[in-house]
């Protein structure tokens, strides 16, 4: 299959310290990947790393067979950061407006609308400044931002951060949805039954390198488990010193 992201024997570091050691991953086009780790295991190292955000000691990564740096590269994924920010001053819609605009994708109120409606979230809200929103709105605004530019590539880094049970449940849906699409969704998240739920693969993150990379039932058979957290902790040792910057 093709893949949609490609890593190889990525050495990231801050300095002198050596945060990501010679790590593979791959990617395929219509995938659903996790990558799970403690904080501090350099998730979003990597993930500011595919996005061109910070340098590479040795390696290279490539989106859809562009490297990471390129406009052809950028041009195939969206990205929505962890702590999500929108401008205070712009309408829900002005933000999303404005986001499309980016990628020259088409705006569709009555799409877009609807889609709020299966976050649970008031689409009359949209037509609020977002300074009015709260973290969990900001959260879903930003999700829809993401998700309406059409790209093939998602990279969403914690998208259930500041989310109550049912605002989780109906980001799933919509992640699933996205998926069935056929578009490629890398994501990080602390929630493991979330990601035990919506992902193809996982991959294990820890102290800079991969300890596990396939099917989230797969880790837990290893481990003997029957919860993929109990099967996380089990494999890092439930060890949590030492660990490189995040």
């Amino acid at each position: 299959m093709t893949e949609a992201l490609s890593i190889r024997d990525a050495e990231i570091a801050y300095g002198k310290t050596r945060v990501i050691h010679g790590i593979n991953l791959a990617i395929e086009d219509g995938e659903t990947f996790g990558l799970i780790g403690l904080n501090g295991a350099g998730k979003t190292t990597l993930i500011k790393t595919i996005l061109g955000l910070h340098d590479m000691a040795a390696g290279n990564i490539d989106v859809f067979g562009h490297d990471r740096k390129t406009l052809d590269s950028r041009r195939q994924y969206a990205y929505l950061p962890e702590r999500f920010d929108p401008p205070w001053f712009l309408t829900g819609i002005e933000f999303i407006k404005f986001s499309l605009s980016l990628y020259n994708a088409p705006f569709n109120d009555a799409e877009l609308r609807a889609a709020a409606v299966k976050l649970a979230l008031d689409p009359a809200a949209l037509d609020r400044r977002v300074q009015t929103y709260s973290k969990g709105m900001r959260q879903k605004l930003g999700l829809l931002g993401t998700i309406f530019t059409g790209c093939k590539l998602l990279i969403l880094d914690e998208p259930m951060s500041g989310l109550d049970p049912l605002a989780r449940a109906a980001v799933k849906d919509m992640l699933l949805e996205t998926k069935a699409q056929g578009r490629t969704i890398f994501l990080s998240s602390h929630i493991l039954s979330d990601m035990d739920e919506i992902c193809n693969r996982v991959g294990v993150l820890h102290l800079g390198n991969i300890l596990y990379l396939g099917a989230p039932a797969g880790l837990r058979q290893q481990t003997g488990t029957d919860h993929l957290e109990r099967a996380f902790l089990k494999l890092i040792g439930h060890s949590g010193s030492g660990m490189a910057a995040a």
